[in-house]
């Protein structure tokens, strides 16, 4: 579903290697953690699969798409099979609930008659059927993040890609939010989620890649934010 092979990035020619020599896979419907400190390179492997940025070495295949070679006017064909989720919610201030997320549906030309069906019905699924008429200023950070995960799954993407998604909501909001993403995975959805968030890492024990200095030190599955190496004894 996804493939990095011997991918090499940086964000200028002076710049040190964002990524260096990358390569991972993940299938269809897993729900991947991608850490590491800030700096190490997890965000820019998101900015790379939605075509926000460019490699300049290896390749990267999403679905049957190789996207060294996608041409600039076709990365918004790309990115209808992506559904994004950032830490700042990015909702459109004027807009209601409701315009928020048939704006995406808007984007890729879909009908009306099917903005009206749709919309109430993802809005149902995050619990803010209620609120479709509301402004995203009268709403909560957990609200505002359950919109912006309903923008994100109204065209139904292959992919949900997460950048910080609870980085500005408190902890109960934060378990909410997680366990939501969790129900759209087990609807088949591949999940990747770039986190700084330690316990929820650690509570939700799914598969971890840890990137430091721009390369993948560890890929574990079941694992914590931790890497913790058993004393000699204890190992089998």
């Amino acid at each position: 579903m996804i493939d990095f092979q011997n991918v090499s990035m940086a964000y200028s020619n002076k710049a040190p290697l964002a990524l260096n020599d990358v390569s991972l896979h993940i299938d269809q419907g897993e729900f991947v953690f991608i850490i590491g400190p800030s700096g190490s390179g997890k965000s820019t492997v998101i900015k790379l699969l939605s075509c926000e940025e460019r490699f300049q070495e290896g390749e990267i295949v999403l679905g049957d798409k190789a996207l060294a070679r996608i041409k600039p006017r076709a990365i918004p064909y790309v990115r209808r099979n992506l559904g994004m989720i950032f830490q700042d919610f990015r909702l459109i201030d004027s807009k209601t609930v409701f315009e928020n997320v048939a704006f995406a549906m808007e984007i890729v030309g879909a009908s009306k008659s099917k903005i009206r069906r749709q919309v109430p019905i993802v809005l149902s699924t995050v619990g803010l059927r209620s609120k479709m008429k509301a402004k995203p200023s009268e709403l909560s950070g957990g609200e505002q993040q359950r919109v912006a995960i309903a923008r994100a799954i109204v065209n139904n993407p292959k992919v949900l890609l997460a950048d910080e998604p609870t980085g500005n909501l408190d902890p109960d909001n934060s378990e909410q939010i997680m366990a939501l993403l969790q129900e759209i995975n087990k609807e088949g959805t591949t999940v990747v989620v770039c986190t700084h968030d330690r316990d929820l890492v650690d509570k939700m024990r799914q598969r971890v890649i840890e990137i430091k200095d721009g390369m993948v030190i560890r890929d574990e599955l079941q694992g914590s934010y931790s890497y913790c190496i058993l004393p000699e004894e204890t190992r089998e």
